[in-house]
């Protein structure tokens, strides 16, 4: 069935952004950190809690939000680096974190159902869509969802805990699903159990293998356990969530109901307690220098329970000829002064353009940061 939505077109006036969640309501790029000869700019201000971030074949870049109900489109239409348009696509939608593009289509995530805008680049001053599934779960917490089409053609649609910790009682919950959305009977599959909430995942550009990022338990302290990075070549594997948590740390709870530590997938790295990180993406452009070329860029949101924050940074990820970890580094900070120990942003998304360049979503300042390289 489809519904007519409203829309919105409208110039980007501004480069500062601005947002209710801000304390000074003003963003900071004097205390973003970059390594050498990286620069960052404001690409879209005034989009309210930019979440996750998505681009068709033509670089118009969707937007979802976890807080709000709307959906975003932003173009730049003079190819200046900064978005000029910007159209609401929908609005009234429950959680409407998801968004992904494939075939001229864009494809929504709400809490429990998929939703499919056919021919977007086409009718973004006249939306409409339809729903390709209802069938997943309604409970809010860890609900909202990020989603993205794999080398399968299917689509991954995680559906996280509900709760903080516990035993669900029904299987879809904690783990990675997958659709046929070209199937109108197709269920949910499960690919990967075990996974308390991803709100982020890629694949290797040569493997084809599904990484995702894993935000583990809270109220076990402030450095325990550890957030993940995990790697899923192959579908049925558990990562351990509830019975164990990064690999080695048994739940106190919950981790004699499970199997020994070694029955479940242990993570490719270990993020840091409580860091949060969301979206994460292979880079394979060709501005960014060679040493990044199949790296892992990772948005770390940032903490909410710790007695000293962490997070708020953008982190990168170099592996070796086997696909293991080599390191870990820092990429961008600035958006917390641990000094003071205030915050005026948290990255949520990152994602790839064609000429290279990288934006990044944040849904405190309400705006998306693109991130170039000069030699």
């Amino acid at each position: 069935m489809f519904r007519s939505l409203f829309f919105l077109s409208s110039l980007f006036l501004s480069l500062s952004c601005s947002g209710q969640n801000t304390k000074s309501g003003e963003i900071k790029l004097e205390t973003i950190t970059l390594p050498e000869n990286f620069k960052i700019s404001v690409w879209a201000d005034q989009v309210p809690n930019a979440r996750s971030l998505a681009r068709s074949d033509e670089g118009i870049v969707f937007v979802g939000n976890r807080q709000g109900d709307k959906v975003y489109a932003l173009q730049d239409t003079d190819g200046d680096g900064k978005a000029d348009k910007k159209y609401v696509l929908a609005e009234g939608l429950r959680m409407p974190n998801g968004v992904a593009f494939k075939d001229g289509d864009l494809y929504v995530a709400e809490v429990s159902r998929i939703l499919r805008f056919k021919d977007i680049s086409n009718s973004l001053e006249n939306p409409t869509y339809e729903v390709v599934s209802d069938q997943f779960p309604d409970k809010a917490h860890h609900g909202w969802k990020f989603i993205a089409f794999g080398p399968d053609g299917k689509l991954y649609v995680p559906v996280g805990a509900p709760c903080n910790i516990c035993e669900p009682e029904e299987e879809i919950f904690a783990s990675i699903t997958r659709i046929d959305v070209n199937d109108p009977q197709s269920k949910p599959e499960i690919f990967a159990k075990g996974v308390r909430n991803t709100v982020g995942f890629d694949w290797h550009p040569e493997t084809g293998e599904l990484w995702f990022t894993e935000n583990n338990r809270d109220m076990m302290g402030d450095d325990v356990p550890d957030c993940e990075l995990n790697a899923a070549p192959e579908k049925g594997m558990h990562f351990g969530y509830p019975y164990w948590h990064a690999g080695d740390v048994k739940d106190p709870e919950f981790g004699n109901k499970g199997k020994s530590m070694g029955s479940y997938t242990a993570p490719k790295a270990k993020l840091g307690a409580h860091t949060a990180p969301l979206g994460m993406r292979f880079y394979t452009g060709q501005m960014f220098p060679d040493t990044y070329r199949n790296s892992i860029l990772i948005a770390k949101h940032g903490s909410w329970n710790r007695s000293k924050k962490v997070g708020y940074q953008l982190t990168n990820i170099t592996l070796d000829t086997n696909s293991g970890v080599e390191k870990e580094t820092v990429f961008a900070e600035g958006w917390l002064n641990h000094e003071t120990q205030e915050v005026w942003g948290r990255p949520v998304d990152v994602l790839e353009m064609p000429d290279g360049s990288l934006l990044v979503s944040d849904d405190m300042a309400n705006c998306i940061y693109r991130i170039t390289y000069e030699k």
